[in-house]
């Protein structure tokens, strides 16, 4: 699944997950722009949460995605390895709660069994090819992991690391300080 962030001033930010051969990963660029301006070029928007069980990138305002992580871990307190169900709570919240509703960000988030994609619109999205591309670039990174997913030989790390290349060479808000997180998958 891709998303594209369409609102004036949402540049900045690569996100790719890919899930291939056992092995999920997810990788982020550094760039934070404000228009035209690089202000940042190491910006870490990959972590790992849930004493490290889950995998989250974000796309889009920091401080709403940081809330928005915040929020997740509690959930996924509460609902413990049961990511798809506090996914579901959080979008619950994010789209009906005053406050969250005007959160303006995109999560990409992956454990051993599965990678969703997380909207302000509600949406919980599990892609079938299990690729995940977000952000400025993602449709980039998308596309290029898409072509990459059946080379033999490569690791989902290995997917993820030469489409954030492809990305970043083609997307003036993309660049090569990639954040790399990966986690052994069940399938």
């Amino acid at each position: 699944m891709s998303q594209s962030n369409d609102l004036v001033g949402w540049h900045g930010t690569t996100i790719l997950c890919v899930r291939k051969g056992g092995q999920v990963a997810m990788g982020g660029d550094g760039q934070v722009s404000l228009g035209q301006t690089v202000v940042k070029g190491n910006a870490r928007k990959v972590r790992r949460i849930a004493q490290g069980r889950v995998l989250a990138g974000f796309a889009g305002a920091t401080a709403d995605a940081f809330t928005l992580l915040e929020r997740l871990e509690a959930k996924l307190e509460r609902f413990p390895d049961q990511l798809e169900r506090a996914c579901v709570e959080l979008a619950k919240d994010w789209r009906t709660d005053r406050y969250l509703r005007r959160l303006e960000a995109l999560l990409a988030v992956a454990d051993r069994e599965r990678s969703l994609l997380l909207t302000g619109q509600g949406d919980v999205l599990e892609p079938e090819d299990g690729v995940i591309g977000i952000g400025s670039g993602g449709n980039y990174a998308l596309s290029a992991a898409r072509a990459l997913m059946d080379v033999e030989g490569i690791s989902a790390e290995e997917v993820v690391r030469r489409s954030m290349k492809i990305a970043g060479d083609i997307c003036v808000y993309t660049n090569g300080n990639v954040t790399l997180e990966t986690l052994e998958s069940t399938r």
